[in-house]
């Protein structure tokens, strides 16, 4: 046996390999039969490539991707891998060969002739790349371009009321429950992250065996590994994200010489900055030239020595882990396949560099784990904020925070973007109200078992509805319709369900006040972003920015005079004299991302949940009824007996549009329903030998 494929019912695969490296080979072969577009995709994007096939709305993704230096920063990580450790260098080494020789069958993929894309050559690299692209902007450093511009507007009060989990953010849901809370005796972990809702998924259900270890869980695709949530039949691990803050923007000052360009340093003296061109290939339009520069700080992602498009003066740089330290962290992916009990989890964690990561784990012999892993600078308070000055001294880098730890509370750990044990590393965090409701949920029963974690999964409590119901039910002198209206609301139970009118009439009214507070004289000057790039814009949108804090604009003492009463009322009257005409299901649908967006098929289903329920499918409140985010799997991990263990995704394993386990699993995922582990390969099918 060189290596063997197998597949359950769900069309997941299983695989079995004499060794690591082959089990790398395999596992990326198998990827690039069922996912080779998805692949290619990512692989462009972390080149900064992509617009070359998918066109001019590609390119703002792809100046970023160049200005950033993604490629660069992943050779310089896999150069220094192979020195610090070759065993791990190899093993990728092994999955980007794997790739290639996947990608060499005839891969059916549609999408390959609809955009005259072939399938290209992977490095050894690259899966660095694909990892640095799918996290450069996980941690929200765009935040701080927020922060700035709404001082500046509104004065740093403002920082706090518009302080929550902010666009492009990505959290999870996660909980452990320790043996003397379960009817077995031993520990369940379960959750569900929340990342944009793509086709295919962002997460690849997968089985790996080798005489080392036997591991199932969510691998990401194009890189090899179980890195997130894992289950070797003794130890079982599952992150979220831990809102820390590692990403730094600093203020630079250029100038050009005829040598190139300098920036002014922290020392008051001018240093010359590394700086080149590079073209960018526009499917249908004109090549599109690149100035890359980086100064000590690091690369150039905003303006330049002649400012913003503009004219604005303006260049901003940004400072991150793996570029200053050259690693990412691969060197924790093997150790923990490698895993037995939770102190191999732990120990391998330690070389966690980013995302930065709150985990839990547990093992059969009762350990528990519950901290955070990855690497965050110590540096000044006011770089944690806000872009600072690159020209003025104290904001260096100064080593790293330890990471911290936490325990269990009751039996219990809740895990769910709030403020926990990272508070120290961050700055914004979730609001509660999801850990609340999970931690209540727990504690509203003695015992709990695997099979009774999708009751947790899909909760639609939404815990931010209080303060806008506050205001509807401090108003009087209602007309007959709103005051009905008001009264109706006040009685809903706050249940985001699908086939709820009730929901679907408070998301009209919250809708109506966003938009009316957005539209209010006060807030007309940070209405206007400036003029930065594109991919950041999403950061800077007021609409959204008022949608998710609404809840701490409505409680606020004062709101910069604004008539908050005046405004619910009006809101009321509006949606009273139109109101919805079906349930929250009818708009708040799915609206995955896809790379080419004609593919998508002409309905997607109506959801249950909201942003701040347990079942988050993340509407923006003012903008859009419609899901972009969601929880991208969702997972029970049984430590009794793996083969209890539960696991969904949104659509399925294979992302070839047509195929049968393209889809097959949307059904169990829109139902809150989950699809049974299958570890034993005499209950799989074989499918070939590779």
């Amino acid at each position: 046996m060189s290596a063997e494929t197998y597949r359950d019912a769900w069309g997941i695969p299983h695989l079995r390999a004499d060794d690591v490296h082959e089990l790398a080979r395999a596992q990326a072969r198998v990827t690039a039969r069922d996912r080779a577009w998805q692949l290619e995709v990512e692989r462009h994007r972390a080149q900064g490539t992509s617009a070359s096939f998918l066109g001019p709305e590609a390119l703002p993704w792809d100046r970023l991707a160049r200005r950033a230096r993604l490629a660069d920063t992943a050779r310089r990580c896999f150069t220094a891998l192979e020195e610090k450790d070759p065993e791990t260098a190899a093993w990728v080494r092994a999955y980007a060969d794997g790739v290639n020789d996947g990608l060499a069958e005839d891969a059916p993929a549609p999408e390959f002739g609809r955009t005259g894309l072939a399938p290209g050559r992977w490095e050894p690299w690259t899966p660095l790349g694909v990892w640095l692209a799918t996290h450069i902007l996980f941690a929200g450093f765009p935040a701080k371009l927020w922060r700035e511009h709404i001082t500046a507007h509104l004065g740093p009060d403002a920082v706090a009321l518009f302080a929550t989990d902010g666009p492009g953010t990505a959290g999870s849901n996660g909980w452990l429950v320790s043996g003397e809370r379960t009817v077995t005796g031993h520990a369940v972990i379960a959750g569900d992250p929340h990342r944009f809702i793509e086709d295919p998924g962002v997460y690849q259900q997968i089985h790996l065996s080798c005489p080392e270890f036997d591991v199932v869980g969510l691998a990401v695709p194009g890189v090899p590994g179980i890195a997130h949530f894992g289950h070797t039949g003794t130890v079982a691990w599952a992150i979220t994200n831990a809102m820390a803050d590692y990403q730094d923007l600093y203020h630079e000052r250029l100038r050009r010489t005829g040598a190139g360009v300098e920036a002014l340093g922290p020392d008051g003296t001018w240093h010359r900055a590394a700086r080149h061109t590079e073209l960018i290939r526009v499917a249908g339009e004109e090549t599109v030239e690149v100035e890359v520069i980086e100064t000590d700080r690091g690369p150039v992602v905003i303006g330049g020595p002649e400012g913003l498009d503009d004219g604005t003066p303006a260049a901003l740089s940004l400072r991150h882990p793996p570029r200053v330290t050259s690693d990412l962290g691969f060197s924790a992916l093997l150790p923990l396949l490698r895993a037995r009990r939770v102190a191999d989890v732990d120990r391998a964690l330690d070389a966690w560099a980013e995302p930065v990561n709150v985990v839990q784990a547990a093992d059969t012999e009762g350990g528990l784990l519950h901290r955070v892993a990855g690497r965050v600078p110590v540096r000044s308070a006011a770089g944690r904020l806000r872009p600072v000055p690159a020209w003025e001294p104290g904001h260096e880098w100064e080593g790293w925070h330890t990471p911290p730890r936490a325990g269990l509370t009751d039996g219990v750990a809740v895990m769910a973007n709030q403020r926990g044990p990272a508070t120290p590393l961050g700055v914004e965090f979730a609001p509660p109200h999801r850990a609340d409701r999970i931690a209540a949920l727990l504690a509203g029963r003695e015992r709990w078992s695997a099979a009774d974690m999708p009751a947790i999964h899909t909760d639609t409590h939404l815990g931010s509805a209080g303060p806008l119901l506050d205001h509807l039910a401090s108003l009087d002198g209602l007309g007959r319709a709103a005051g009905a209206l008001r009264d109706r609301l006040l009685a809903w139970d706050r249940r985001m369900d699908a086939d709820s009118t009730d929901a679907a009439a408070y998301a009209a009214v919250r809708t109506a006040v966003v938009r009316r507070l957005a539209a209010h004289p006060a807030f007309a000057a940070a209405a206007v972003p400036p003029a930065y790039p594109e991919v950041f814009l999403p950061w800077l949108a007021l609409v959204p920015r008022i949608g998710h804090a609404l809840e701490h604009l409505l409680r606020a003492e004062d709101l910069y005079g604004i008539d908050r009463a005046g405004i619910v009322r009006a809101a009321l009257e509006e949606v009273a004299a139109a109101p919805p005409a079906g349930t929250w299901g009818d708009t708040h649908r799915l609206a995955p991302w896809r790379a080419l967006p004609g593919a998508s098929p002409a309905e997607e289903p109506g959801l249950s949940g909201d942003h701040d329920c347990v079942l988050c499918t993340s509407a923006v409140p003012g903008l859009t009824d419609r899901a972009a985010r969601g929880p991208a799997a969702r997972y029970v991990w049984d430590l009794a007996d793996r083969q209890d263990s539960r696991w969904v995704v949104p659509l399925g394993a294979c992302g070839v549009p047509g195929t049968p386990h393209h889809r097959d699993q949307r059904p169990l995922w829109l139902a809150g329903e989950l699809a049974p582990v299958v570890t034993d390969f005499d209950r799989l099918t074989k499918e070939s030998d590779a």
